[in-house]
């Protein structure tokens, strides 16, 4: 199958007939997450993109208590996946359609599984060399009272298994680690606190073996959290990033080496702070990043030419390749 992307940055006729190879594809949306009504925007975006293609596709709620029997009887030939937290994000619905044979988009199993638990992928890259802030995990009320007096602050308290910037909050003081660890606890019972980085924040999209031009993050508010990211409009996002290209290309090499280290693949992005000396901190992965009007993976795509209905169809195009490649864990082999 070849590639949807064109130098021209359109697509002719012959592309648009190609589409009719992907056969019968359910856009998987919404789901039962604390991100449900992004997953939603992003997968009705995609559905959009994807049918403007040519595509045969067709959007499925995940939330569907059927869903298995409404998968296997809906004679789908492959599956994009746009959920976003858990259940869609973390390794279980990768692991349904791996089980009932369905090529999907994005990450197999254990790279889902890895980059949505935000302890073991730093843990991941602590073992492969890569830097990431220190932090320590705060299981339960007796544990921020244990270490509320050892900490250095701030900090960022945050669930391990949650996105969005949903449950986080910067820490300032002991005083205010005990509500802080509340607000985390609400969403998971594993909440992380990460040692604070003063500088910017960056992020890098991932397509293929290609990480996007990178993205500098500006907002007024404490950090990039869920209204800097889904509401307000006044978050800038700087493309080019400002820094030398020497640089950026050093740090794309970076967020790949950190995708690959959590055996995520397909697409995704790596999110980065750069502190005041200029040295990188890696903050998290998402295997299934936003795919909104406010989302970052396709503000890169565009800078690097690709349009969004040009890069629903490349991330689409990956699971086509599966088949021919069982040994990569980008969906499932058939």
């Amino acid at each position: 199958m070849e590639s949807m992307q064109r130098d021209d940055g359109g697509m002719n006729n012959s592309t648009r007939k190609n589409t009719r190879a992907y056969g019968k594809v359910v856009v998987l949306m919404g789901g039962r997450s604390a991100e449900r009504e992004i997953s939603l925007r992003s997968g009705a975006a995609v559905l959009q993109a994807l049918q403007a293609a040519g595509v045969d596709a067709h959007g499925i709620d995940a939330a569907d208590e059927q869903l298995p029997d409404t998968l296997l009887q809906g004679g789908f030939t492959r599956a994009f996946i746009a959920l976003h937290g858990r259940g869609g994000e973390d390794g279980v619905i990768q692991g349904l359609l791996q089980g009932i044979g369905l090529p999907y988009t994005g990450s197999g199993v254990l790279g889902s599984a890895l980059g949505m638990d935000k302890l073991r992928t730093k843990q991941v890259w602590c073992s492969a060399g890569l830097p990431t802030p220190e932090f320590t995990m705060l299981s339960s009320a007796a544990d921020v009272t244990r270490v509320r007096d050892e900490l250095q602050y701030p900090l960022m308290v945050k669930p391990s298994h949650e996105g969005s910037s949903i449950g986080i909050t910067r820490v300032d003081g002991a005083d205010d680690l005990m509500a802080a660890w509340k607000l985390a606890a609400q969403y998971d019972e594993s909440v992380l606190a990460e040692q604070w980085i003063d500088g910017l924040e960056y992020t890098a999209g991932i397509l293929g073996e290609e990480a996007l031009p990178l993205i500098c993050l500006d907002t007024p508010n404490t950090f990039y959290d869920y209204a800097a990211k889904y509401e307000d409009d006044t978050t800038r996002y700087l493309i080019p990033c400002g820094l030398p290209a020497a640089q950026e290309v050093e740090l794309q090499a970076m967020c790949l080496a950190a995708f690959a280290a959590v055996g995520a693949s397909g697409w995704g992005r790596v999110d980065f702070m750069l502190d005041a000396a200029g040295d990188p901190w890696l903050i998290e992965v998402n295997t299934v990043p936003g795919l909104t009007d406010h989302s970052l993976v396709p503000m890169a795509a565009s800078a690097s030419g690709i349009d969004f209905g040009q890069l629903v169809c490349r991330i689409l195009d990956a699971s086509l390749h599966v088949q021919a490649s069982p040994s990569k864990e980008v969906g499932c082999a058939s």
